[in-house]
């Protein structure tokens, strides 16, 4: 279905706020230290991709579940939404150890 995984993506991202709500975890807490605490990370990944679509190893291919938007050439608007995902998963997940650690 057209644009099913960009929706997905919102849903995970909303999914994991509601966590991060519920257990006062990141952007909870404090929201400008969690958004720059992200950023490097995209950027890196941003950078990673650009590289790998540049050197001709990623391509978006051809697939009816995204939205068809492009933001340059073989680097769809859903690969923001999928690095936003994988950086906010990750600052929740080490937030949560470090809580959990520092309890003991």
């Amino acid at each position: 279905m057209y644009g099913s995984y960009l929706l997905i993506l919102i849903l995970s991202l909303v999914g994991l706020y509601l966590l991060d709500r519920t257990h006062k975890l990141a952007f909870t807490v404090d929201p400008k230290r969690a958004f720059w605490s992200m950023v490097p990370a995209f950027v890196v990944f941003v950078i990673w991709d650009v590289a790998g679509i540049t050197l001709g190893i990623f391509f978006r291919g051809n697939n009816t579940l995204l939205t068809g938007i492009q933001l340059f050439p073989e680097f769809p608007i859903e690969e923001i939404f999928f690095l936003a995902l994988l950086c906010y998963s990750t600052l929740i997940a080490l937030t949560w150890i470090s809580k959990v650690l520092n309890k003991k």
